[in-house]
């Protein structure tokens, strides 16, 4: 049974899909560390691609990504050559073996179906890459028809997200995203037909105007589309960060005890319906690749979310993509034109980021193995470290609010985040988190 406690989840922490956090990037990181990082990675070891496209055809209030209107389709034509001088640079280095590629954004759709493919055959051909190699990407279905998805198809996308967060037309009128239940239904039939047989949904709580009722009619409506995962993320409202937030009425949007109730009402809905949750906003189906990773402790977390991408580096390409290596955190500039004048001048384009020391790597694979096992032994997780458990009783002593709500449990060394506390798992997380800061304007509420 997940309890409402009001303190708890009104309170704001990051969503750690890196650890230290992007709050934590500063500009003394640039290309040089970029470049070393990028000649440390050995022959052979195992690599995911992350490929930005920061456009739209038209933007969301709610959207927290870094996208911009696409306008003149002279502005993609220079981004995408300014994206192939990146990759060529990136290529050069790179001794890794790409085993997938996620392409997020914006909408990778924005994209032209040709040049989507040319993308695709740009990267297989540049980089070593897996013959098995699973090329994920995130749509707009406002944008997608039938040849569209042969293209996706020809390129060899095996998985897609699709962008449907709510199917409630006064919701979707007031995030200005307006897509009809039949538009999106249509799009997976499409996506199916083409061949690619993964299909998974994004969907939001904590809306403007939103009610149990409407998540309610979202879910059902969802559940009938028989999509392979779900993810269920909560809207984060931070007009202050995100200037297009600011077209969201405030007085709008669900208070703490709602939000917490939707969260719970979707947790409800999707397991009894048979999806396996999993981590702390996902669902899937129990023959899911995630749901089995999940299972079998193979789980991880990272700019993606939870994944079961098996790649030990992450090599973001792209206007302010992020490339997390063991020691190293980096991201591309993000103002477009200054990234293709970076990409023109040399390929490389980190602007900033934070190198991982000892103590940060440590600490990161504790929060990772926390969310996505919800527990972790401190010790064996020490002991592949080669570090003293010391530094973490702070930690411990940080739970001890959510041990004596009986949602955390502390045996030993041992921390495990109990089923009536999965809602508060990133509160469990931010306890190992040296760099928090209670800043309610920076980060999402907990639930």
């Amino acid at each position: 049974m997940r309890r409402y406690i009001p303190d708890l989840a009104s309170r704001s922490v990051p969503r750690y899909t890196s650890y230290p956090t992007a709050a934590e990037f500063h500009d003394r990181v640039g290309v040089a560390d970029q470049r070393a990082a990028l000649d440390a990675v050995a022959p052979g070891t195992p690599v995911s691609l992350y490929v930005h496209i920061p456009y739209c055809h038209e933007i969301c209030w709610y959207c927290g990504c870094n996208t911009g209107a696409i306008g003149r389709p002279e502005r993609m034509a220079a981004y995408l050559a300014a994206l192939g001088q990146e990759i060529d640079a990136v290529a050069a280095r790179l001794r890794g073996r790409v085993v997938a590629v996620h392409f997020g954004g914006g909408s990778p759709n924005a994209v032209p179906a040709e040049d989507f493919i040319a993308l695709t055959d740009l990267l297989r051909h540049r980089f070593d890459c897996a013959e098995r190699l699973e090329i994920a990407a995130e749509l707009d279905p406002r944008t997608l028809d039938r040849a569209y998805c042969d293209a996706l198809a020809e390129a060899g996308v095996t998985r897609v997200s699709l962008g449907a967060q709510t199917f409630a037309r006064h919701i979707q009128e007031k995030i200005n995203r307006v897509q009809p239940y039949a538009m999106v239904a249509r799009a997976v039939a499409d996506l199916r037909a083409a061949g690619i047989a993964a299909v998974n949904l994004d969907l939001m709580y904590g809306l403007p105007g939103q009610t149990a009722d409407d998540l309610t009619e979202t879910l059902e409506l969802a559940l009938d589309l028989a999509p392979d995962r779900i993810a269920m993320f909560g809207y984060a409202h931070m007009p202050r960060l995100l200037p297009r937030q600011r077209m969201i009425d405030d007085a709008l949007l669900p208070d703490a005890a709602a939000r917490f109730g939707q969260s719970t009402l979707a947790h409800d809905v999707l397991t009894a319906a048979g999806y396996a949750a999993v981590g702390f906003d996902h669902f899937a189906k129990a023959t899911d690749s995630l749901a089995v990773a999940a299972a079998e402790g193979r789980l991880r977390r990272n700019f993606q979310g939870f994944t079961d991408e098996p790649g030990e580096a992450i090599v973001g390409l792209g206007a302010s993509s992020i490339s997390q290596y063991a020691g190293l955190l980096v991201q591309n500039e993000k103002h477009v034109g200054r990234y293709r004048l970076r990409a023109a001048n040399g390929g490389l384009a980190g602007a900033r980021g934070i190198v991982r020391a000892a103590d940060d790597r440590l600490r990161g694979d504790i929060i990772e193995r926390l969310l996505c096992d919800g527990s972790v032994d401190l010790c064996d997780v020490a002991r592949a470290h080669g570090a003293c458990l010391g530094p973490l009783h702070g930690a411990l002593g940080g739970l001890r609010e959510l041990v004596a709500h009986d949602l955390v449990r502390v045996q030993g060394w041992r921390v495990t985040v109990r089923d009536e506390g999965r809602a508060y798992a990133r509160l469990a997380a931010a306890a190992f988190d040296v760099y928090r800061q209670s800043d309610a304007q920076r980060f999402s509420r907990a639930v």
